[in-house]
């Protein structure tokens, strides 16, 4: 009979399919590696399962140890599988832009969740790779496999994935396409097929922003792939080209990949066929692509494939008219977005206000242009009076130290109905477009728009 013995026995052997409907117009074959088919939904089932079996050989990991590792979600399922097999708990640290669902997934299996910030630097107290560390030292017992710096990684995909896309594709693969997170799948791949043949190009599918394709490592909102470091597990040697992909880019080829392949794929999936698509469109008929598919879109459900949430990202346009038309309305006349940096003096930042004409300030960290994740906060000329008014000696302080919470965001596509609402309950609201803030809107803005489309004979 052909059973398998245990959870453990059904990772790899993964299938491939090929892209049809979205590669219209494109003569490559694009073949899609499919690791959603792994017992844990992901790729990352090969990595936690040999970073376990090398612990247990070299004694890092005992009977009723305790597995931490700060995750995305995927290698904390992994790890979350082999680890009820055998009797270890789990400590999983994530960042708090992560769907709901991969949070509830992970207790599902039993393990402890802890949510850290996403716009801390990666040696901040509270950032998650600090965090684990931190928890790795509390722990008695603990053992974290370090996914960023462990070669047991990269290794996994050099006996695993590398030879089985090498033996399905009959050796005829030229190009292989994949994101880049840790590192570890793309450089053990690459390094298997580059010895197989010299000439095949590996190509990194990475998210804007990372530093992987020269970004800072800021925050973005595709999940899992990119990084704000650079991990040991990362082998750039052996990547050919690196081509950066956006939030925007990525979230609607995940859209369509699943509506028009029946293929549910998640974000990171779509910044990798988004780059398998351009190289498609410059390789020749005869070569032949492989774009791996790191996980299912069922962890996403919540974001990618929720409406309301694009929508309030700036991903998604209503009919009739929009914030946008406003902001289209007064283009040269509306600032982009003036705010300012958390140490900024207070009075400083008074006189920006005075400078620009506006009566409030979003209060961000980082240059433009920004990610929603990096706004702090808000100040504005009646809060501030108000607080000087109260005796706080507040001319003397920083922003950081007198701010109130964030200005409302609306998304550049939302209808301007929604807008007229969100501003009865707020002077001013912060718009994102493709999911960074772009500019804020007041008040009069709105207003202003509605009294010049009734001057020209009724508002549409």
């Amino acid at each position: 009979m052909d059973i398998a013995a245990s959870m453990e026995d059904l990772i790899g052997n993964t299938p491939m399919v090929r892209l049809v409907q979205v590669t219209d117009g494109i003569d490559t074959p694009i073949v899609a590696k499919l690791e959603t088919t792994n017992p844990g939904g992901s790729v990352k089932d090969r990595p936690a399962l040999a970073m376990i079996n090398a612990a247990e050989r070299e004694g890092l990991l005992k009977p009723g140890g305790t597995i931490i590792e700060p995750t995305s979600g995927n290698t904390g399922v992994g790890l979350a599988i082999v680890a009820a097999q055998r009797g270890y708990k789990c400590i999983f640290v994530m960042t708090d832009k992560v769907s709901e669902e991969k949070v509830t997934l992970l207790r599902a299996y039993g393990a402890e969740v802890v949510v850290c910030p996403v716009a801390v630097a990666p040696d901040d107290p509270q950032s998650y790779y600090s965090t684990a560390e931190r928890l790795v030292t509390e722990t008695p017992g603990a053992f974290r496999p370090n996914q960023y710096h462990n070669p047991v990684n990269p290794q996994a995909h050099y006996d695993s994935t590398g030879p089985e896309i090498w033996e399905q594709t009959d050796g005829k693969i030229t190009h292989f396409v994949a994101g880049a997170g840790t590192g570890g799948t793309i450089s053990g791949i690459g390094k298997y097929l580059k010895e197989q043949n010299p000439d095949i190009k590996i190509i990194a599918a990475d998210p804007e922003g990372s530093v992987y394709s020269g970004g800072s490592g800021r925050p973005y909102l595709v999940e899992g792939v990119g990084e704000d470091f650079w991990p040991a597990t990362y082998s750039p040697e052996l990547v050919d080209e690196v081509i950066a992909v956006s939030d925007a880019d990525s979230f609607e080829m995940a859209r369509r990949v699943t509506m028009e392949e029946g293929l549910l794929i998640g974000g990171s999936c779509g910044t990798a066929v988004a780059a398998a698509l351009e190289v498609g469109r410059s390789a020749k008929p005869d070569d032949l692509i492989v774009v791996l598919i790191p996980d299912s879109g069922r962890g996403y459900l919540s974001k990618i494939f929720n409406d309301d949430w694009m929508s309030s990202f700036g991903f998604l346009t209503a009919e009739g008219v929009i914030v946008g038309d406003v902001i289209n309305a007064k283009e040269g006349e509306m600032p982009a977005l003036v705010y300012i940096q958390p140490e900024t003096a207070v009075k400083d930042a008074i006189d920006i206000m005075q400078g620009h004409s506006v009566s409030q300030l979003p209060v961000a960290k980082g240059e433009m242009p920004l990610a929603a994740a990096e706004v702090q906060g808000s100040v504005s000329e009646l809060f501030l009076m108000e607080r000087a008014f109260g005796g706080d000696d507040v001319l003397s302080k920083t922003v950081e130290e007198v701010m109130a919470p964030a200005l409302p965001t609306i998304g550049v596509g939302e209808p301007i109905e929604l807008a007229v609402k969100r501003l009865d309950q707020a002077p001013a609201l912060m718009v994102l477009d493709g999911g960074r803030p772009r500019t804020v809107i007041s008040r009069t803005d709105v207003l202003s728009y509605l009294q010049a489309q009734d001057g020209l004979g009724g508002r549409r």
